[in-house]
């Protein structure tokens, strides 16, 4: 089975984190497949897509531990793909770690009662340094609050420092994300597109989340070049590549 699911019905896209037994934990199987997802999300049809973590219980618990993907940036819209479409997360449970950084990504979150959001980077000694950018997204003491203590938030919390626009019954919230994605996907694309990415303009860039989109940009252009189709099919033809810098 499939770790990410993508669905699309109405214009609308749903991705959706698709290990609930391990709470929708990152693994380098999630990252490629939320990679993959943006870029379908991206280049497609779909208007405003909708990211969620299969069952209640978590939203996702963040990175596995015994094995990080230390490319997260990669499955992440707006860093490791261009994504010029509303993003709303629904999440509920564990938001934790990464959970964070995808939260501060969407444009929009709805966030069931039941969710804690921590980001315990700092109790465990590991940093990636996405999350920098979350102080230009909420109040600066309420971002170091979250960060420096590494100690959970819930959702009411959440709401009353804007984390979160909304937060509803245990298993409701991807129904109001649903709702609030019809109402954006009756509007004008292009409105949207560019509404989106002149608040993007607007808002800084933590240092890691300005490497991360600069690093996705010349990976995305080598992996479309010729010589990459070159070394591939010379690979598969067990021949001498002949490459030309395109």
């Amino acid at each position: 089975m499939s770790e990410v699911l993508y669905e699309s019905r109405d214009g609308i896209a749903e991705i959706t984190i698709n290990r609930p037994e391990k709470y929708n934990t990152f693994t380098h199987e999630v990252i490629d497949g939320l990679h993959a997802a943006w870029q379908r999300f991206s280049a497609g049809d779909d208007k405003v897509a909708i990211l969620a973590g299969a069952g209640d219980k978590a939203f996702t618990a963040g990175a596995n531990l015994r094995d990080i993907p230390h490319d997260l940036f990669r499955a992440i819209p707006g860093i490791g793909v261009p994504v010029h479409k509303p993003v709303i997360a629904a999440v509920s449970g564990l938001v934790i770690g990464g959970g964070i950084v995808f939260l501060q990504m969407a444009d929009l979150a709805i966030a069931a009662e039941n969710a804690k959001f921590s980001y315990p980077e700092a109790k465990v000694g590991f940093a990636g340094g996405l999350v920098a950018s979350l102080a230009a997204r909420i109040p600066h003491k309420a971002a170091m609050e979250l960060l420096l203590t590494g100690e959970p938030i819930d959702a009411r919390r959440a709401y009353e420092i804007g984390l979160v626009n909304r937060v509803v019954p245990v298993g409701q919230q991807v129904d109001a994300a649903r709702e609030l994605a019809r109402k954006i996907a009756a509007n004008a694309p292009r409105v949207l597109a560019l509404l989106k990415d002149f608040v993007g303009q607007v808002i800084p860039k933590g240092p890691t989340e300005a490497a991360g989109i600069a690093r996705a940009r010349i990976l995305d252009d080598i992996n479309a070049s010729e010589d990459f189709a070159e070394g591939i099919a010379a690979f598969h033809e067990k021949r001498a590549p002949g490459f030309t810098g395109r």
